[in-house]
Parts: C-alpha cells; structure tokens; sequence
C-alpha cells in the first residue's frame, strides 16, 4: 500500500436513506481507513447536488421507508442515472442496504401499488407484500465472486457468516445478470422464498442487513476498503490485518444463537 493512501465515498441520501442506524457503516469504513493509515474522504450527496461519480473510490447506499425512497427516486434516476452506472460498471465500490438496494435495481413496486423507477444498475426488481420480514439475519457469503478479489490478503478468508438485522416488506427478486451474495442460514433473506440473500454485480453489493451491518462484520468492511484501494492503486495494493477479537466474539455468538435456533 503506498505510504500515504486516500480513499473518496459517496454517502448517498443520508438524511432520507439511514434507517436501523445505516449511518454506521460509513462510521465503521471510516475508523478502520484510519487504523491503517488511510484518510476517507466522504462527502454526502444530497438531492439536487451535481456529482462526478468518477472521482469517488466507494459509495454507501443505506435504507429508508418508502416515503423517504419516493423522494429521492426520481432525483437519483434523472441527476445520477448514466454517472453513477457507468461508474459501478467501472467497479465502483458500492455498498447498498435495503432501499438503496432496491433502487439499484429495474423497479420497486409498493404495497400500495406505487411503482417507483430504479436506476437500473442491478438486475434485481422489487414487489411489495403484504407482511414485512423482520429478524436477525446470517447469511454465508462468498466474497470471492467479486470482480477483483487478487489483491493481497488482509488475512480473511472469502466464505464468512455475515450477521445483520432485517425488516422489510419489499420482495426483491434476482435476474441473470446478478450473483447472489449468499445463502440464507437464518432469517428471510430477499424475498423469503429462494434462500438467496444479497446480490452482487462487479463490486456492487446490495442486501437487506442493517444493524449496522460492517461494525457486526469486519470482514466485509475490509473487503470493501481493499476492493476501493485496489481500484485505485493497483492488484498488489495489501492492507494490514487489524485485530478484531472483540468484533469476531460478538459475531460468533450471535451467529451460533441464531444457528442454534434454526
């Protein structure tokens, strides 16, 4: 890694886009950026703001109620559309929850039977239902089906159990062009039917686990900062590993609780 690294996100909607504390996944990108060494520049993007999608390394998506998606729907897909596609594309390094996840995709059709237009970008589509899923949530996820995963290690392995929380009444449903993140081992995953939780596209990675999801799974925090510094810097760009004790003990037991249950 080079001696001095800098990193730019885009924190996309976060006053309307930040439910069940989503916020924390910038926080947690940002402090371990700053245990390496490496400086986040994140700056928000709002409604109404002009933005070279070029210029950023990584991007957050959180999730917001239906309300809060309505309002920014049509400003993401008339301001942002062609940018922030051909960026993620380019393997923009994107995290996307919930909502920010379904507005990825082709479309979200409410429970009310609003149809709200999707940027496209993942080939995903959303329904809504009539009874929402909630619960804690562990899916194994494959990292490695990401696009560029050669970059030297951080000491991770590529399957782990991410552990979050969900609540959502939105069923999203997987095209052709999307890999599945993972198998649900506990909880609802996309649409509680297929077992299929997540989905992937390049470096694009959108699911339904809030929680904060990174501050529960250092794994996937790493992945990301090493797929954003080696987007940057090149393959042989590596990243020290961090001691995560504390973070891996609450994961596991978390993890073994809800295993034990199902």
């Amino acid at each position: 890694m080079p001696e001095t690294s800098h990193l730019k996100l885009a924190h996309l909607y976060p006053a309307e886009m930040n439910c069940y504390g989503d916020r924390g996944n910038v926080i947690a990108l940002r402090q371990r950026c700053l245990w390496r060494g490496i400086e986040l520049e994140v700056t928000p993007v709002e409604p109404g703001d002009e933005v070279d999608w070029a210029g950023f390394d990584l991007a957050f998506f959180g999730g917001g109620q239906d309300s809060g998606q309505a309002l920014i729907a049509r400003d993401l897909l008339d301001r942002h559309g062609p940018g922030l596609r051909a960026a993620i594309d380019d393997g923009l390094v994107l995290l996307a929850i919930c909502g920010g996840y379904q507005l990825l995709g082709h479309s979200f059709l409410t429970h009310s039977g609003e149809r709200l237009p999707g940027l496209g970008a993942l080939d995903v589509h959303t329904v809504g239902g009539s009874q929402r899923l909630i619960g804690n949530s562990v899916v194994e996820a494959d990292l490695a089906t990401t696009d560029t995963m050669q970059i030297e290690g951080d000491g991770w392995p590529s399957v782990v159990k991410l552990v979050g929380f969900e609540n959502h009444s939105g069923r999203t449903y997987h095209g052709t062009g999307v890999r599945s993140l993972g198998r649900v081992l506990a909880g609802h995953g996309d649409n509680g039917e297929d077992g299929w939780g997540g989905a992937i596209y390049r470096n694009t990675i959108g699911c339904y686990l809030h929680g904060s999801l990174l501050p529960k799974n250092p794994q996937l925090t790493d992945h990301l900062i090493r797929l954003a510094l080696h987007r940057r810097y090149g393959p042989h760009t590596a990243i020290a590993p961090l001691d995560a004790a504390l973070e891996l003990r609450a994961q596991e037991t978390m993890t073994s609780r809800l295993l034990r249950v199902h």
